[in-house]
C-alpha cells in the first residue's frame, strides 16, 4: 500500500503473468482510483521514480503510465508541486454508470473487454505482421490526405472489392464480380445493412441454438421473430426448422464452422436448405465465421458457392484475421439485390474511410494476407494442442473439445459458467460462458469457451491451475 495523501490510499496490484502490459495496469489502477474518488483533485502522487521502486518495476514503465494519464488530463506535473491529480468538474469525477445487470450491453461489455487471456473473437498479436501493415496503412493515409476532397464510393473502394472477389474465388469457392461486393464496417454492419435491405420485420427467422448472441439481438432490433433451431454434429437441423417453423422468411447460419460448437454444415443439409429457400423465396444469411481459419484440414467451401438461385447473402469480416479495431468487413449481394444494397449503403451505411480499405487491398494484392493466414493457422493449431493437453491432464478428455478457434471446457453440473467467467476476469482471463450463446440460458449446458488465439504462450500451466481453482470455488 502506498499513500498518495494522508487519508487516500493508492492500491496498485500488478499481475506479471497477465497479458496486459505493466504500464497499462498502472494506468488503469490510477485511473480507477481517480474516477472512484479515492484520489481527489489536487492529491499528490508519488514521483515515477518512487512508485517504480515501490512496485519493483522499471522507471520507464511508470513514466509511460504517467505520460498516458497526463495526456488524458487526469494528472498534472510540475517541478514546484510534483505530480498531482488534475482539477476536474465534479460531474466528470463520477465514474460512468455501468450497464444494467443482465442487460445485453452488460454481456456485450463482458465479451469485448480486454485484452485478456482466453478471450474469443480477437486474433493473436504476435502472429500479425503489424510493422508491415502499419507501413502500408501510413502510405494509404498520406495518399488519402493529399487526394481531392471527394465523396468515396459508398460500396467501398474498387481496389479492395476486386481483391475480395479474387480471394473469395480462390479460398471460398464463390464466383462473384467486384460490383456484388459491399465493403462494411465489420460483420455487425454487414448484418445491419442486409436486414435493412431485406426489410423482413414481422416475419420469423431461423437462428442456430446455440448461436452468436449479437446476431440474435440484431434480428430482434429489426423486428424479426426468432425461431431457435438446434445444432448437432452436422450443423443446424434443417428438418427441425421445417417441422416447427416452415413459414420463416430468413435463415442465419454459420455453415463453415458453427459458432460456438464448431460443426460443419453437412452437404446434404446445405442442399436441402438451398432447395427449400429457392422454392419458398427464403433468404439465407451466411455468417462466414472464421472462414479460412479452420485448423483441421482445408476449410469447407462457402454455402454461397452452391447457391444457383441467388438466395444466399455471404457476410465476411477481417476482425479475426487482421483486427477488430479496423472495423472492416464485406458482403456478397445476390445479383437481384445489387442495386438495392448500393442504395441503402449510399444513404444509410456507407463503407469505412478509404485509407484502411486501400491498405487492406494492398496487403492482399501483395500476397501478405494469404501468407499471414497460413502462418496464423500453424501457430493456432500448435497453441490449441498445448491447451488441450493441459486441460485434459486435469479433467480428462471427455470434458474438453476443440470447436473452431476455441477449446470448450464443460463444467460440472450445477456450476454457473457466468459466475465463473466473471470471477476469472479479476485474473486477466475472459473466457466466454457457453450458456450466453443459447436462446434460453436456463436450459443450456454450462461450459467455458477458451479462445485459442489469446491463450498464453508462457505460463500456460499456471493459468490453467488458476482457472480450475476458480471453478472449484463455484461447484
Amino acid at each position: 500500500m502506498y499513500y498518495a495523501t494522508v487519508n487516500a490510499p493508492l492500491n496498485l496490484s500488478l499481475d506479471r503473468t497477465a497479458k496486459i502490459a505493466l504500464a497499462e495496469q498502472i494506468r488503469r489502477g490510477v485511473t480507477a482510483a481517480i474516477e472512484s474518488g479515492v484520489l481527489e483533485p489536487g492529491a499528490r502522487l508519488p514521483s515515477w521514480q518512487d512508485l517504480a521502486a515501490q512496485l519493483g518495476v522499471a522507471r520507464g514503465t511508470v513514466r509511460t503510465a504517467y505520460e498516458k494519464l497526463a495526456a488524458a488530463q487526469l494528472i498534472e506535473a510540475s517541478r514546484a508541486t510534483g505530480t498531482r491529480v488534475a482539477q476536474r468538474p465534479r460531474d466528470a469525477v463520477k465514474s460512468e454508470q455501468p450497464p444494467d445487470a443482465g442487460s445485453f450491453m452488460e454481456i456485450y461489455r463482458e465479451m469485448t473487454q480486454g485484452p485478456a487471456l482466453f478471450q474469443m473473437g480477437v486474433p493473436a498479436i504476435e502472429t500479425f505482421p503489424a510493422t508491415l501493415f502499419a507501413r502500408i496503412r501510413a502510405q494509404a493515409v498520406r495518399a488519402e490526405a493529399s487526394a481531392p476532397p471527394l465523396y468515396p464510393d459508398p460500396r467501398g473502394e474498387f481496389e479492395l472489392r476486386r481483391e475480395i472477389a479474387g480471394y473469395l474465388a480462390v479460398a471460398r469457392g464463390i464466383n462473384c464480380s467486384p460490383s456484388q461486393i459491399i465493403v462494411t464496417g465489420g460483420f455487425a454492419a454487414g448484418l445491419g445493412l442486409t436486414l435493412g435491405v431485406l426489410d423482413l420485420g414481422g416475419h420469423s427467422a431461423w437462428v442456430e441454438n446455440p448461436g452468436f448472441p449479437w446476431t440474435r439481438k440484431g434480428l430482434e432490433l429489426a423486428r424479426l421473430s426468432l425461431a431457435p433451431t438446434p445444432v448437432d454434429a452436422d450443423g443446424i437441423d434443417i428438418e427441425h426448422g421445417l417441422r416447427h417453423h416452415p413459414d420463416a422468411k430468413l435463415v442465419v447460419v454459420t455453415p463453415g464452422q458453427q459458432a460456438p460448437l464448431g460443426a460443419i454444415l453437412s452437404l446434404e443439409r446445405r442442399l436441402r436448405l438451398l432447395e427449400w429457400a429457392a422454392a419458398n423465396r427464403v433468404w439465407v444469411i451466411e455468417d462466414d465465421y472464421l472462414s479460412e481459419l479452420q485448423l483441421s484440414g482445408r476449410a469447407a467451401p462457402a454455402l454461397a458457392s452452391l447457391d444457383r438461385d441467388g438466395r444466399v447473402i455471404h457476410i465476411g469480416s477481417f476482425s479475426k484475421t487482421i483486427s477488430p479495431a479496423v472495423r472492416l468487413g464485406f458482403l456478397v449481394a445476390p445479383v437481384e439485390l445489387m442495386s438495392r444494397f448500393a442504395e441503402v449503403a449510399a444513404c444509410l451505411a456507407p463503407a469505412p474511410g478509404p485509407a484502411v480499405q486501400l491498405a487492406t487491398a494492398e496487403f492482399m494484392h501483395e500476397g501478405h494476407y494469404m501468407r499471414h493466414l497460413r502462418r496464423t493457422k500453424r501457430a493456432y493449431a500448435a497453441k490449441r494442442q498445448v491447451l488441450l493437453e493441459c486441460l485434459q491432464a486435469s479433467v480428462g478428455a471427455d470434458r474438453v473439445t476443440a470447436p473452431g478457434l476455441a477449446v470448450l471446457l464443460k463444467l460440472p453440473r450445477g456450476t454457473s459458467d457466468l459466475a465463473v467467467a466473471r470471477a476469472l476476469s479479476a485474473f486477466g482471463m475472459s473466457p466466454s460462458p457457453l450458456s450466453s450463446w443459447y436462446v434460453s440460458p436456463d436450459s443450456a449446458e454450462a461450459g467455458l469457451l477458451l479462445g485459442v488465439a489469446t491463450a498464453p504462450t508462457s505460463n500456460l500451466a499456471r493459468s490453467c491451475d488458476r482457472l480450475f481453482d476458480v471453478i472449484r470455488r463455484f461447484r
